[in-house]
């Protein structure tokens, strides 16, 4: 799938899942924005000697704070009501994946987190592809079509920082495993109406 080199791609008809319930899929996308400004904010304080890193991941958690604000809005609009926050169980998985793979050091742990941050980009990314070119609502094929860009920034900032900090690592191999695993995962999802579900 192009740059993203997701293995599998969505089947398209997940869409015909969420339109059945827009607010379910509405208040998950908005905690997955939360939580993706929650995790810049988690590498920041880990690596506060990387004022690069730092500059770039306050920029971006700023923009995932924003995107939280528009989905919320979204929400408002139409008179629907923001849920609890959602389970994100890809994530989940992802998250303990990251776990067993680091061997401990700040380095590895660092390019790790670096590397689960970017899939989940990776996967949001092509999941709002998907939506803005299957969904019905005109709004919400715009507004997705608007976030895949910025999914997409995302998803190389990460990236290139693990390229930058991963010293000693072969970054490459271990993006190749993570899209392996990935891939391994990824076919017990889309059946329900998030964005990962």
């Amino acid at each position: 799938m192009g740059v993203l080199r997701l293995q599998l791609p969505t089947d398209p008809r997940w869409v015909n899942i969420v339109e059945k319930n827009i607010e379910e899929i509405l208040t998950d996308h908005a905690w997955c924005e939360q939580k993706a400004a929650t995790n810049a904010i988690t590498i920041i304080a880990n690596n506060p000697e990387h004022q690069d890193l730092v500059k770039d991941l306050l920029a971006l958690a700023k923009e995932e704070i924003d995107h939280f604000e528009q989905v919320h809005n979204i929400i408002i609009q139409r008179g629907l009501k923001l849920g609890r926050e959602r389970k994100d169980e890809y994530v989940n998985e992802l998250y303990l994946y990251m776990k067993r793979s680091s061997d401990g050091s700040r380095v590895s742990g660092l390019v790790e987190r670096l590397l689960f941050s970017a899939m989940i980009e990776a996967r949001s990314c092509e999941r709002f592809k998907v939506l803005s070119e299957n969904i019905k609502d005109e709004e919400l094929a715009i507004f997705y079509r608007e976030l895949m860009e910025s999914e997409a920034g995302h998803y190389t900032t990460f990236i290139t920082y693990a390229r930058k900090y991963g010293v000693g690592i072969d970054v490459e191999k271990r993006w190749r495993e993570w899209l392996a695993f990935e891939e391994s995962i990824i076919t017990n999802y889309g059946k329900n109406e998030t964005i990962h579900g």
